[in-house]
Parts: C-alpha cells; structure tokens; sequence
C-alpha cells in the first residue's frame, strides 16, 4: 500500500516551515530580554536546572540538564519570531508529543492576560531546527514568554527577531523571590503536549511568579543532596514538596523529616508545603472503584500530613500539607496519558486545585503577593 502523506492533504500537518526574512539572530542572554527558571546558571553558560555535581545521583546529573521550567520574557515590536535550537538527546517517548519533550511555546500578553501564540514544529528525528513560531502584519510592542522544552537539554539557543526591531524588558515579576518546585516526572511536565502547559509554568502565569522547576523523572526520591541543592537557592518565596510519586511510601518515611529539617535550617521562616501524590489508575484496577484507596496511598498520606502536624504544634506555623488524592478532580481516571502522567487536562487540574491553596498559604505569610487568575 502506498504511504499515506498526511502533509499532501493537510499542510497544517507539516513541521514548521521558515520564511527568507531580515531577521537578526540573538543568544538569551541578550539584554533587555530575561531569562528564568536556572537558578544555578551563569550568563553564557548550559542551560542546566543544577550543576554537575559528582555528589549527586546520576540521574539527578543527567536530567538536571532538561530545561523544564526555563522560560524567556521580553517586549518588541518584532512581526517575526523564529527559534534555531540544537537539541541534547531529546527524550523521544511514545506517550509524549515532541512539541512537549523537545519544543518551545510562546505566549503573548502582559501579566494576567497571556495567551498561548505558537509552538516550534519539526521533524520528529531533529537534533537541531529551526521554526517559525510568531508571525504579524501589524507592527506594535508586544509582550513575549517563551517556554524551553521539557524533556530536552539545549545545546545552543538563538532567537529570530526583525532586524530592525525594537527591544523592552519585560514586565517585572510581581515578587522575584520563587516558588521552588521539586518533584516527579509530573512536576518535570510529562506528558505535556507543549511546555506551557505543565502546571508549574501554568502557576508561574497565574501568579505572576518566577517557578524553578525541580521535577526529575523517576528520580525525585528526596536524597539529601538534592535537597541541599534546593536550600542553598537564596530568597526563596516557597517551597513545594511533590516526591512521593518517585519516592513512595518507603521512600517518604525514609526522607521527608530530614528533608524539612535541612529547609528548616537555610530559611527558618519559608513557607514549605508537602504535597501527597495524585491519585494512580492502578488503584482503579485493583479495587474495581474509582472511590476507594489503596493501603500504601492511604498510608503515604496519613504519614506526610503526621510529620506536618507535628511541626505545628511544634510552634512551625509554616509548614503544610495538601491532600493529593483532589488534584485531578472527581474524573481523575480521565486526566491521564498513561494511567499515570497527566493530559493537558490533567495539568489544568492541577493549576485549578494548587492555585487557591497556595494564595491562602502565600497570603498566611502576610507578604503582597498581588497574584492575577488567568482563563486561559
């Protein structure tokens, strides 16, 4: 049978094409554009989540380079932007599109009132491409965030703007102090169709926040190397623990102690939430009921929301616990790719159910945060 062109019939099928243009070619760093989300970074240098540490597991080493949570801000009048990105081993999965795994998305608007705009398309062997992903007739100063891939480490980086375009920082964070996210494969992104849609970045929009993105797939198991890693980050706004997914309930009752201990000791006065694992369609499986829990789930739980309250009464009045088992709402078994990574949709409800509980914890600490909720 002869193969089936889908691009024949549907050129909105094809990987995205670039146009001949007068564009000049410019590397992130360039000012006033900003760059987020690597926190260990500096100017020029990879675009890792962590250094290379030979003190961490070699998990940690390897993904630390995947740019989840990486996004770029600026203002320009530009009617052109094109991305040229040489990839570092891509993760090329069955159950995640590559715009996710290796592309970058764009949203335009001022804070509060951005919206997805355009994504990179490219053959899905590339280990380099360069796509088109703004294109307008109209010529004004419009505000840009470019989201970096979630699964891909990124080698090299230019952005493709009109030559003779104008360029503006972008609006400033309502607080620069960020949200630190440490958790699964979920919170790295997968299996996000594009990178704007993983719930960390959804909650950088709707806050208004800067979100360092500390997901590690597989292998967010708690150690305490990592988590000194995340305590050395000055100024943090809030910490976010998410790791009984890759750690389960042994894993949690090995860690979570000494992982509150070492945050407790770099910032004594930092809101930290310990947040318990969504709920897993094997349980579905298991018990034939969408209603019930599992023993080891049901444990976890019990076992996270203990230590909390222990620190409570304790007189730590900054530490909290949020119930997992809601954040994909009451048709859980429906938000997933693989019974296990969220959809879209299951990232969505993720934002929906983290972001009222964070206001409340952030407004606790009686610091402004004037965060804006987003429709998107």
């Amino acid at each position: 049978m002869k193969k089936f062109d889908i691009e024949a019939f549907d050129p909105n099928m094809a990987p995205g094409a670039t146009r001949d243009g007068n564009l000049i070619w410019l590397p992130p760093d360039t000012p006033p554009m900003r760059l987020d989300g690597f926190a260990f970074r500096r100017p020029g240098g990879p675009f890792r989540r962590l250094d290379f540490d030979p003190g961490l597991p070699e998990a940690i080493n390897a993904l630390a380079g995947h740019t989840a949570g990486g996004m770029l801000s600026f203002r320009s009048d530009t009617l052109t932007i094109r991305i040229r990105a040489t990839l570092e081993k891509p993760a090329r999965m069955d159950h995640m599109p590559m715009t996710g795994a290796a592309g970058f998305d764009l949203y335009m608007g001022a804070p509060g009132n951005r919206r997805f705009v355009g994504v990179t398309r490219f053959e899905i062997n590339a280990e380099s491409y360069e796509a088109e992903i703004f294109c307008h007739e109209r010529r004004e100063v419009r505000e840009f965030q470019l989201n970096f891939p979630l699964y891909s480490g990124i080698c090299a980086l230019e952005i493709g703007v009109d030559a003779d375009a104008k360029l503006f920082p972008p609006s400033p964070w309502n607080d620069d102090r960020p949200i630190v996210y440490y958790g699964s494969s979920i919170a790295q992104g997968g299996c996000a169709s594009r990178p704007g849609s993983a719930h960390t970045v959804q909650l950088s929009r709707r806050f208004n926040l800067p979100v360092l993105n500390f997901g590690f797939s597989g292998s967010g198991k708690g150690e305490p190397a990592v988590i000194e890693k995340l305590a050395s980050i000055e100024n943090p706004r809030l910490f976010i623990l998410d790791y009984e997914p890759n750690a389960g309930l042994d894993g949690i009752r090995a860690t979570l102690s000494a992982a509150l201990d070492l945050l407790r000791h770099r910032h004594p006065r930092v809101p930290v939430v310990v947040l318990s694992a969504q709920r897993w369609i094997r349980e579905l499986v298991i018990l034939g009921r969408a209603d019930q829990r599992c023993a080891d789930p049901l444990e976890a739980i019990r076992f996270q929301q203990d230590q909390v309250e222990r620190r409570r009464r304790a007189g730590d009045r900054g530490v909290h616990f949020l119930d997992g088992s809601g954040l994909l709402g009451v048709d859980w078994y429906e938000c997933t790719v693989d019974g296990c990574h969220p959809t879209d949709l299951g990232f969505r409800r993720i934002a929906d159910f983290l972001e009222p509980e964070l206001r409340r914890i952030l407004n606790e600490t009686q610091t402004e945060i004037h965060g804006i909720s987003e429709n998107e």
